[in-house]
């Protein structure tokens, strides 16, 4: 899947291809009841710096920001309570577990002697400390559809329908080359005209020149700044996004590529499951950014004066690297899983995704050996602005076989929400559906750890599913006789409603802004993952009351 959305990234295409007061209609409740939404919910604009960074922590009622009123579950609910320590399985692009605030919140094998060359714990992974690398070396990878492809026409309807998708995909990157390279050009051009590698909006006020380019170049990024809001860095977002055009035309959509060999495994035999090494962070640390931004938004240490704040207070992160640049291999998904359930995970984190899956059922597997060990599973619904319900949308792994009927009790799979209450509330990137979509959670501009000691702004699917994941983390700590069952009962039930018209996904025309339609077709609840009403549903759940 697209793990990160680049910001407003849609919007550059746009770009190129071509405020008011806050009024709040209900009172701030002290007492401990359940937060719902109010009639009218218009915040003002823009937001502070610091209502920016911990937007996802207020509330809906005392802030106007369709938070997960954390920071109201920590003062009136959780104050002067000791919980019990929750280890999270985080299956991603690896942790860098060295980051300075998430010192104290790694998980380590105290069954493993650190560095001796043996396997102590005789679990068949040698020096296992804070989790394994199934990836080895490997950083880069084809999607699966490229793989499908490689592999020839065997006559399938898999294979066809991988053809024409990566078709699409392959003429869509090269349209994207092309308008990065173009948007590069008017960054440079304002570069030069500004003598400054690092501009913001206001800067370009100061241009005078008459040069037909400039002046077109001072249009289109003043457009894009207006978009995409106070957090956008041009030089460093635009670079991002000409690289990730660039992956994918030489990594993820390129036949002659194969990441594998690095590896050295066969990942079409299952039985071979003790590869890759202990350094959970990978060989380039700095490609670890999107899983250390996941392992920051659960358990980055709370009030320190560093970065943001974790939503979990009480978590130890155990790291499985299993996701690469590309698609992740359903091998690795299902031993990942299996392997953050052996070493004491109650929480796993899955921010990653896949439109096709030959060998599901290996993953089904895992799904269903966590749920008997009662684990749960928090997973991405999805980056691209689709229905997820309809066969030809399917987001891999998922836990109905026939897109109806689940499976397993164990899985939830999170949309993705931006912090501006109302029928917008849904990012225009989420997938969607009232069958596989449970509930949303907050994953725009996210602000969060990435690698050698530094924060940034990410969005995505990739970012709402830990945020939901920390809410079920501090559900078990806090309440740890509750089931993995229950507790993913409790996120949906607990949430706060979304309006009762929402956009959903984007328009196959650009030029055409989809319409509202009413949010139960948004996902089976329709609602908002909120931990003060989670926390307060567990604490009546946990005493055998059924209701709220």
């Amino acid at each position: 899947m697209s793990h990160i959305k680049p910001l407003k990234l849609s919007a550059f295409a746009l770009l190129v291809l071509a405020g008011c007061s806050a009024t709040v209609q209900a009172q701030v409740s002290t007492s401990k009841e359940f937060i719902t939404a109010p009639a009218a919910v218009v915040k003002k604009a823009p937001l502070s710096e610091n209502e920016l960074k911990r937007w996802s922590h207020l509330d809906l009622i005392k802030d106007s920001i369709p938070g997960m009123s954390v920071d109201k579950a920590y003062a009136e609910l959780l104050q002067g309570k000791k919980g019990q320590k929750v280890i999270v399985g985080i299956v991603d692009s690896g942790v860098d577990i060295e980051h300075e605030d998430l010192q104290g919140m790694i998980w380590t094998n105290k069954k493993e002697i650190p560095g001796n060359g043996i396997d102590d714990d005789k679990n068949g992974f040698i020096d296992d400390i804070h989790g394994w690398n199934f990836l080895g070396d490997a950083v880069h990878e084809n999607l699966e559809m490229t793989r499908i492809v490689k592999k020839g026409d065997d006559g399938s309807a898999e294979y066809k329908e991988a053809l024409a998708q990566y078709t699409e995909k392959y003429q869509e990157a090269l349209k994207d080359k092309e308008q990065a390279d173009i948007l590069l050009g008017f960054h440079n051009t304002l570069k030069k005209e500004l003598n400054k590698t690092d501009y913001k909006q206001e800067d370009l006020k100061s241009i005078t020149s008459a040069d037909p380019n400039v002046l077109r170049s001072k249009a289109i990024m003043n457009q894009i700044f207006t978009n995409a809001g106070p957090t956008f860095n041009p030089e460093s977002e635009l670079t991002e996004y000409s690289e990730q055009v660039e992956d994918q035309l030489k990594y993820n959509l390129n036949k002659d590529y194969d990441g594998r060999k690095i590896i050295g495994d066969n990942p079409e035999d299952i039985k071979n499951n003790h590869y890759g090494n202990n350094v959970v962070f990978g060989p380039d640390k700095e490609k670890a950014l999107h899983g250390t931004h996941v392992a920051g938004i659960i358990a980055q240490v709370r009030g320190n004066n560093l970065g943001g704040d974790g939503v979990a207070n009480n978590v130890e992160i155990l790291t499985v690297r299993a996701v690469p640049d590309g698609d992740e291999y359903d091998k690795d998904i299902a031993l990942a899983i299996r392997y953050a359930v052996d070493n004491g995970a109650k929480v796993i984190n899955g921010s990653f995704g896949k439109s096709f899956s030959p060998h599901k059922q290996w993953v089904y597997d895992a799904i269903q050996y966590a749920a008997k060990k009662d684990v749960l599973i928090v997973h991405a619904a999805g980056n691209d602005g689709y229905n997820i319900d309809e066969t030809k949308n399917i987001n891999y792994p998922n836990d109905s076989k026939d897109n109806v009927k689940e499976f397993a009790d164990n899985l939830i799979t999170i949309g993705a929400i931006n912090k501006s209450y109302g029928e917008n509330v849904v990012a225009p990137f989420s997938n969607f559906g009232k069958i596989n979509v449970d509930v949303f959670a907050p994953g725009e501009e996210i602000y969060a750890t990435v690698p050698n000691n530094k924060y940034k702004y990410l969005q995505g699917t990739s970012m709402a599913s830990p945020n939901a994941a920390g809410v079920a983390a501090l559900i078990r700590s806090y309440y740890p006789k509750l089931k993995a069952a229950q507790v993913k009962k409790i996120l949906m039930d607990s949430g706060v409603a979304l309006p009762s018209m929402v956009v959903l996904g984007k328009s196959e025309n650009p030029e055409e802004k989809p319409k509202p339609i009413s949010s139960v077709e948004s996902s089976k609840t329709a609602k908002m993952v909120n931990a003060y009403n989670a926390l307060l549903m567990a604490e009546d759940l946990s005493k055998g009351k059924s209701k709220k």
